[in-house]
């Protein structure tokens, strides 16, 4: 019954929401076009950034401060992240990433199934529920990452609407094969 009720619907909010993401960043370039900009001088900056920046991690490179000890106002401030890996590691950690394209939609049609009936009757309350975890997950992911270091809003705000957009996406398939009980 948990198999038929939860486990395949999941599955295929799963599938689903890898289509999504290889035919919107895979095919369309959406993430790449975020997160991939190139920079100018990009031999000379990396060669530096090899040299300063040895440990993984995220760091922040401000403006020299002024006279008074402040960071000047309207000055740039730069982040950098470093995860430690390079482009050799893109496969494998595609491949640790991709169990979570099925659990998490798993968990989410299991929090679903545990509904009132009310929900679980109305092909658009739950697929509305999966819009709202995709908008959770949008704002604590992206949203949050807005700002000194991080991402522009306008970037933030379409990244978690890609998010909402994914979720939505996956519900619609949950949502026509989950059932409310005794059906």
């Amino acid at each position: 019954m948990m198999i038929r009720r939860v486990i395949l619907p999941g599955l295929f909010g799963g599938l689903v929401m890898v289509s999504w993401t290889i035919v919107v960043n895979g095919i369309f370039g959406f993430r790449a076009g975020i997160d991939m900009n190139q920079v100018p001088n990009e031999r000379q900056i990396y060669d530096v950034l090899k040299q300063s920046i040895m440990e993984p991690g995220r760091y922040l490179c401000n403006p020299a401060v002024t006279d008074a000890g402040n960071f000047p106002g309207g000055e740039p401030v730069f982040g950098i992240s470093y995860g430690g890996v390079g482009h050799d590691a893109a496969g494998a950690l595609a491949l640790f990433q991709l169990p979570l394209f099925f659990i998490l939609p798993i968990l989410a049609t299991w929090m679903l199934s545990r509904s009132d009936n009310t929900v679980l009757s109305s092909y658009s309350r739950k697929v509305l529920f999966f819009a709202t975890v995709g908008l959770l997950i949008g704002i604590a992911s992206y949203l949050t990452d807005f700002g000194i270091g991080g991402y522009p809003l306008d970037s933030a705000v379409v990244l978690s609407l890609n998010e909402v957009a994914l979720w939505t996406v996956a519900g619609l398939v949950v949502a026509w094969r989950i059932k409310p009980d005794g059906t």
